[in-house]
């Protein structure tokens, strides 16, 4: 297979000098960077190149066999010695170290992925609220299963007053480093299963593992406005890290209960108020129940309302503090439900076919009504 050609990879001409090179590859490895591509393949395949190429220019003796015989020269090299490109893997771990000033990585960045693989894992817990407490906000009581410190070795999995002997393999890692082509692979040590320490005389009380599973009992407070899979975040609540890491946060996932009064969207609800078809014609006042406790408002209805009709009242729906100090509150939505009655008098069927005849409304009940399905039925019929 024909390889690129590394001076041509780097964008350098074949005179430049050491600094030109160095310069060039600075550009590209911060360019094509796995940290800065995350996931994209090209990008981290252009990275090998660019570090294999730099590996062979940078080298004087391997440049100068390189300008000489190409790609072929390097070849046998890499077979007889098993030196060759191996290095590319060794530059590639040593960017951070080469470049953090100017990039950003180095101890730093290492610094932050090592506390970050030691940090506790997070804890979800579920936990289900009334409506009117989601609306108004409230402090529950929670309890929760997590992992303690063994109070007997204080976390060791040492018996007190032994020995803790560093894991020869991992040096205390609690990873073994396997090398494969380009790139090193990480796993969990065989001999110390991940701990970095080796116990003689593991603890008789939690038999070495230091941890406990143990109930604990916590009071979050719920904030106004939440709603339903809404998911609150306690910091340094879930499960303990290791080798002294951070805790994991616990994450409560809330679970809202429906309202029978009620609908919610957003910051707005919606009410269905039921009125008669009288009521409708002629307008009336409805009492529209509100958040407030046995609060209500009254509704002014015009004359000649229609089934589905909305009415908005401003401020009436949830309160929710967003940023700071601000709050912002949505609006009741009522949707009026125009009911026939099913009921009726002698008198009153007399009253509506008179009104009927008054507004020329033809009533022919001669022929027997078809069959009603309701909206259940229906639902069965469509699902047959």
């Amino acid at each position: 297979m024909n390889k690129r050609d590394y001076y041509t990879i780097l964008g350098v001409e074949r005179q430049a000098s050491d600094q030109e090179l160095k310069r060039a590859y600075r550009t590209l490895a911060k360019r094509y960077h796995p940290d800065f591509n995350p996931g994209d393949a090209r990008a981290e395949a252009e990275f090998k190149a660019v570090a294999e190429a730099y590996e062979v220019l940078q080298d004087s003796k391997k440049r100068q066999t390189y300008d000489r015989f190409g790609h072929e020269g390097l070849e046998p090299r890499r077979q007889g010695t098993g030196a060759g490109f191996e290095k590319v893997e060794e530059i590639f771990e040593q960017f951070n170290d080469l470049f953090g000033d100017v990039f950003g990585f180095g101890e730093e960045q290492r610094q932050k992925r090592e506390e970050a693989s030691r940090r506790g894992k997070d804890l979800t817990h579920n936990l289900t609220l009334s409506f009117r407490d989601a609306i108004e906000g409230t402090r529950e009581t929670i309890t929760i299963s997590r992992e303690e410190d063994c109070e007997r070795c204080t976390g060791s999995g040492a018996e007190p007053g032994t020995q803790i002997i560093t894991c020869e393999r991992c040096q205390g890692s609690g990873e073994v480093t396997h090398k494969q082509t380009f790139f090193a692979v990480s796993s969990t040590c065989p001999d110390c299963k991940g701990k970095g320490v080796v116990l003689p005389s593991p603890c008789v009380e939690c038999d070495g593992e230091g941890k406990f599973v143990e109930s604990r009992q916590l009071i979050i407070t719920i904030p106004a406005g939440v709603e339903d899979g809404s998911r609150l975040r306690i910091k340094n609540e879930g499960a303990p890290g290791k080798q002294g890491g951070e805790r994991g946060d616990l994450l409560v996932v809330l679970d809202v209960e429906e309202s029978e009064v009620f609908e919610r969207d957003g910051l707005n609800l919606h009410h269905r108020a039921s009125i008669s078809f009288v009521q409708a014609a002629l307008g009336c006042t409805l009492r529209v129940p509100t958040l407030e406790e046995d609060g209500y408002h009254e509704l002014q209805v015009p004359a000649g309302a229609q089934f589905g009709d909305i009415h908005k009242l401003e401020g009436l729906g949830v309160t929710k503090l967003m940023q700071g100090k601000m709050r912002r509150t949505g609006n009741l939505l009522v949707h009026l439900m125009v009911m026939t009655p099913q009921d009726l008098s002698a008198r009153e069927k007399e009253l509506l076919t008179e009104l009927a005849n008054l507004r020329g409304i033809e009533l022919d009940l001669s022929s027997p009504p078809p069959e009603t399905i309701t909206r259940e039925k229906l639902d069965l019929i469509e699902g047959e």
